[in-house]
Parts: structure tokens; sequence; C-alpha cells
């Protein structure tokens, strides 16, 4: 859940409106996980492998971007089918933002979510501020403790391989470190893994830079400061240079890659000022 107290609530909305798209995305990662669990209890094949690397409907195979990458560096030459797993991932998100990985798919996202959500409701403000260009760094750690190992050390902590197991093998032993992520962001640093920690986020937004789907703030002269959109948004640094014309342009699209395509700060605004867009609003804007 994501729910948080708002300002200036239209009840007219109804709550199935306001939480479209938070519905919609626990419906995708559970309906993953679920394309996973059917194979092993009704040997119907939908998804083979997990979340690193998988075959869809026995034929397409798909490879995880960020396993990939550390595959690569631990010496491990990968199979074709690998290769051509990683093109098809990679292109999907290219297209459709990167970091709908991690809104849409991931499994520790609800957990997150869920630890935001706690905070308000015991109003919790201690908050540990860790620079963003923390996770860049854990990323690197990762690859270089990778290299020089010549074996995949991350996924002996991985949250989102821990969840994973968790779920589809009811592997107890997991529950610990997607227990320590949520007590992370519940008691030490507000969305602080996905946003200050996750090397899988650094990977994935870069994959999402040229992606033409984004949001945007089309209607932003409706916005009435509520600040709705801020509380709920993951990443809220990405919101004001869009909303506000700052930045150096007046672009209503939210360009930054650390957006995650949520969707919540659409769900939220009763002035309507968010929409899915595309990069290219901007120029359409101009046009005008």
């Amino acid at each position: 859940m994501n729910q948080i107290p708002l300002h200036n609530i239209d009840v007219s909305r109804g709550f199935f409106v306001r939480n479209r798209f938070l519905i919609l995305r626990r419906m995708v990662q559970t309906g993953v996980l679920a394309l996973f669990l059917i194979g092993p209890l009704f040997s119907v094949w939908i998804l083979r492998g997990n979340l690193s690397s998988s075959l869809l409907l026995d034929t397409v195979p798909m490879t995880d971007v960020f396993s990939f990458l550390q595959m690569l560096l631990a010496g491990h030459w990968p199979e074709l089918s690998a290769l051509l797993g990683v093109l098809v991932v990679a292109g999907f998100y290219v297209f459709a933002g990167g970091r709908t990985y991690c809104a849409w798919v991931c499994p520790v996202n609800p957990v997150t979510d869920l630890a935001a959500w706690m905070r308000e409701k015991l109003a919790i403000k201690q908050h540990m501020r860790i620079s963003r260009q923390f996770r860049v760094w854990v990323l690197l750690a990762v690859l270089v403790a990778t290299l020089i190992s010549g074996s995949i050390v991350y996924e002996y902590v991985n949250p989102i391989s821990h969840a994973y197991r968790l779920v589809i093998f009811a592997s107890f032993g997991s529950v610990w470190f997607v227990v320590a992520v949520f007590l992370f962001d519940l008691l030490i640093s507000r969305r602080g893994w996905c946003g200050y920690v996750c090397p899988a986020g650094v990977v994935y937004a870069q994959l999402g830079k040229l992606s033409p789907l984004k949001v945007a703030a089309l209607d932003r002269q409706q916005c009435d400061d509520c600040m709705d959109c801020y509380k709920v948004c993951p990443e809220p640094q990405v919101i004001k240079p869009a909303l506000k014309g700052e930045a150096g342009g007046v672009s209503p699209v939210i360009s930054d890659s650390a957006c995650t395509l949520c969707g919540r700060c659409i769900d939220v605004c009763d002035q309507h000022v968010f929409s899915f867009s595309s990069r290219f609003a901007q120029m359409a804007e101009k046009s005008l």
C-alpha cells in the first residue's frame, strides 16, 4: 500500500480513481510472480527461470541487464540465448522507460511502499539524508567486487532475488533481507533503498533516458500548490522542473531518468495536472 493523507481531496473522484495506477501496478507485480509460480504448481510454463534470466513460453529469452553486466565482469561468457535475452529486455525498457521496472515489476517495490505508508501512519520524522549519488557508488562497488572475485557476489544479498525466492520457493531464509529493506526505509531513511542505495535502479535509469514514454505536467497552470504529488512521489525531486518550468526550460515533461513512471502523481492530483505523455510534448507545447 502507498496511502498517504492528502489535502484538498476531491471525494467525487472515488478511491479507485485516486489509486488506479497503484492498483494496476500491484496487479502487474503480482501477475509477473504468478507467471513464474504456475509453472512448478501446474506445469504450465509461461515464464521459466527467475527475474535474472528466464524464457517466455519456452521461446523468448529474457535476461536482466544488471545481472548480465555482472556475468560479463565475472568472466562468464554468456550463451547466445542470454545475449538475445538482454537485447529483448534492454530494448523494452529503452522504449517503456527504464525505471518502470522499479515501479511496475520489482517485487521489492511493494515492501518499500508499505514502509513509506507506515512512516506516515506512525508519524516517523527521522530521516537520514543520503546523497542520491550514493547508489552510483554502490553500483561501481558491486561491479568492481564482481570483477575481482570472479563471481556474482551481489546475488548473495540482492533483496530483489531474495524477495523472488521468498514468494516462489517460500525460502524463509530470504525473509531477513526483505525485512532489512523494510526497516531501513521505515526507521532510517524514507524511501532510502530505492532512492539512495539500489544499484539495479541506476542501470535501469540509464536505459530509460531516451524513452519516448514520460509523465508530463501538461496542465501545470491548474496547479494549486497542494503538494499532494510530492507526498506520494518516490522521487519527488523530479517534479519541480516540469511543474514549475525551472531548470532552464519550460518543458512540462518530467525528463529526469530517476522518474519511475509509477503514476501516483496522476492518481492524486485533483487538478488533473499530470498525465502519461511523451518526451515530445515539449515540442508540441512550443508549436501552439
